[in-house]
């Protein structure tokens, strides 16, 4: 069964912005701290998401299994983080008589269990 999962490109970009981030959150704090102590806290708390939300962008560009939004993969392909991470069975262990593909994953069309091509789209079927 295909899914929709967060894609690289987008990590990627984000984790870039991130290094942008983090230079400006340095730059703030070095010139706030010498009007107040307190602005300067504003900076060292941008400095300290910016460094964390870059480091996991880049985790999840570069991982191999990462959680997405944009990218359809087959379980088979990629599992999908948020299915183990709740307990449901993956791919692997799901029997393959219990798996039921009832519409073609690519343009919804009813299908019948022994299609191997949707007659539809023309695609291979999972």
């Amino acid at each position: 069964m295909k899914s929709i999962k967060p894609g690289r490109g987008p990590s990627m970009m984000s984790g870039i912005v991130g290094i942008f981030m983090i230079g400006f959150g340095v730059v703030w704090t070095v010139l706030a701290s010498q009007l107040s102590g307190i602005v300067a806290l504003f900076g060292v708390l941008w400095t300290g998401i910016a460094v964390v939300t870059t480091v996991y962008n880049f985790k999840n560009a570069t991982g191999k299994n990462r959680y997405s939004e944009y990218d359809i993969t087959d379980a088979n392909e990629e599992p999908d983080p948020l299915n183990e991470r709740f307990g449901a069975p993956s791919a692997a262990e799901t029997p393959k008589d219990e798996v039921d593909n009832k519409f073609c994953p690519y343009c919804g069309t009813p299908l019948e269990k022994d299609f191997e091509y949707c007659n539809n789209c023309g695609k291979k079927l999972p």
